[in-house]
């Protein structure tokens, strides 16, 4: 697969902004990631703010969503595919072939992924057994 043009990133940006989700121009559900992969890639970078599955229940940050929240909304795939162009992702990770979104540094320890690596990710997503939510009982 070759990377997006900066046409391709310009529109998508401006889609996204526009309240369109149509960012996964950018990653084609059709093509197909290797789970094992994803999950790997995802323990070593998300984990330090997602709670990745049984990797780390008590890691991540309290205010962000585990992967398994994620995995339980509707939209969820388009998500994990469009994951590094959503806030807060644009300002640490970075995409060869992407141009960066801003000239200002991260905030965060910034990452480098390939596009193969989201859709590593993304495949892992979907073997992700989706967790009821547990409500106290009164």
């Amino acid at each position: 697969m070759k990377p997006p043009t900066l046409l391709d990133w310009l529109i998508a940006n401006l889609l996204l902004a526009a309240g369109g989700l149509l960012v996964t121009a950018l990653v084609s559900p059709a093509l197909a990631g290797a789970p094992e992969k994803g999950r790997a890639t995802a323990e070593q970078h998300c984990s330090r703010c997602h709670v990745v599955a049984k990797h780390n229940p008590m890691g991540g940050i309290g205010s962000t969503a585990s992967f398994q929240m994620i995995a339980k909304m509707p939209d969820y795939l388009e998500r994990f595919q469009t994951f590094y162009a959503r806030r807060p992702h644009p300002a640490f990770v970075r995409i060869p072939g992407i141009p960066r979104w801003s000239k200002q540094p991260g905030y965060a320890t910034e990452i480098t992924l390939t596009l193969d690596q989201v859709k590593d990710i993304a495949a892992f997503a979907k073997t992700l057994e989706t967790l009821p939510i547990r409500r106290k009982q009164k």
